[in-house]
């Protein structure tokens, strides 16, 4: 009678027993249906990449066509009457826009502090990213810019710009992006105001006396924290200032956390005079793109109610309270009725992810570039 107990006993110790199902579901994490939608939507997204862009580029090449067929079609008449009235065969007025305009560069620095990379999720992220382009697109176009700086660049937010953005912002001018802190941004934000580079007294500071560039160490400056929750209200921008602005966008999980973080360097606060000019049927929760666009305005106006009224989003039902009025004489028209740009102020912002704003549509100049030497 064969002996079969050996046999068995190598066939036990040879035949690897596979995992049960069990111990597969314990050893490898499951992924919510939302989860696996948004990782299915992210990598459509990066695979249309290339065809996106070709496709950018055939609409581009199409739109300079048609503008140059509709250049040569609105030639203007030769009768003394459509030279002097500028206009075509058609009798229509044909629109020249300035192919250069000139931004002058003020001693005045807005720093964005983006500290708080920790402290967001993905699609903030993407939403704080879409801010600081915006940011800097209307600094660009300014008819007065400031010195733009962006403080403690790195994390997510870098690796977004690098890998997502095509490290498109190295050849930005006129910004500064610094792996350092707040404070090492006003530093160097101070160094650059008052260099040779530093910008002249023009716009909202052209009545202010300049003095020699050897004598501006003595100029008045500050270092405000623009923060909602301060209980002290910025009435006007000083030049050689630096107001940092605080790169967060949270939905409110973290109240007053910029207040507290300026507090723990003593540093200055302010918040901007919103509530002294507006009556909003909202929350003074502004993006960082907005912000910056207030301050830039007040540089050319002088005048906070019309920088208010030509910036906050009309959604946000903003008006102007009884008895305020407008010191400039300039046209309202171009109030903000955008939703892709709403977001965080000082640390209470609203996620939203806007892919095109990741790309800014900006003038850019040589001009552009002095003041910072980015």
């Amino acid at each position: 009678m064969p002996d079969t107990t050996q046999g068995s006993v190598v066939d036990e110790e040879t035949v690897a027993v596979p995992p049960s199902d069990a111990a597969q579901d314990e050893t490898v994490p499951t992924l919510s249906k939302n989860k696996l939608k948004k990782i299915r939507r992210d990598q459509a997204w990066e695979e249309g990449r290339e065809k996106r862009k070709e496709l950018r580029k055939i609409r581009n090449k199409e739109r300079k066509e048609r503008k140059r067929a509709a250049a040569d079609q609105d030639v203007p008449s030769q009768s003394p009457q459509g030279k002097r009235k500028g206009k075509d065969d058609a009798g229509s007025l044909v629109a020249k826009k300035p192919k250069h305009f000139k931004t002058i560069q003020l001693p005045i620095s807005f720093v964005i502090d983006c500290g708080f990379d920790d402290l967001m999720l993905d699609g903030e992220r993407k939403s704080l990213a879409s801010q600081i382009t915006r940011s800097y697109s209307d600094n660009c176009r300014a008819p007065f810019r400031s010195c733009l700086l962006v403080s403690s660049f790195g994390g997510h937010l870098k690796e977004r710009y690098d890998t997502v953005l095509s490290g498109n912002h190295r050849n930005w001018k006129g910004i500064r992006f610094l792996e350092g802190d707040f404070e090492e941004a006003a530093r160097q934000a101070d160094e650059l105001m008052k260099g040779d580079l530093g910008g002249e007294l023009a716009g909202a500071f052209e009545q202010i006396e300049s003095t020699h560039p050897a004598e501006r160490d003595a100029e008045p400056g500050e270092v405000v924290y623009l923060t909602s929750d301060s209980p002290d209200t910025l009435t006007e921008l000083k030049p050689y200032s630096t107001y940092i602005i605080g790169g967060i966008v949270d939905k409110n999980r973290h109240k007053g956390i910029c207040y507290q973080r300026a507090m723990d360097r003593g540093m200055k606060t302010a918040k901007l005079p919103i509530g002294d000019y507006m009556k909003m049927t909202s929350r003074f929760v502004l993006a960082t793109n907005h912000v910056v666009e207030i301050m830039l305005r007040w540089l050319e106006l002088r005048d906070w109610a019309m920088a208010f009224l030509q910036v906050i989003p009309k959604r946000k039902g903003g008006n102007l309270k009884d008895g305020v009025g407008i010191l400039s004489k300039s046209s309202t028209a171009s109030t903000h009725d955008d939703e892709a740009n709403d977001g965080p102020f000082e640390g209470d912002h609203t996620e939203r992810e806007t892919r095109d704003a990741d790309h800014p549509k900006v003038f850019d100049n040589n001009t552009a570039a002095k003041g910072t030497g980015a």
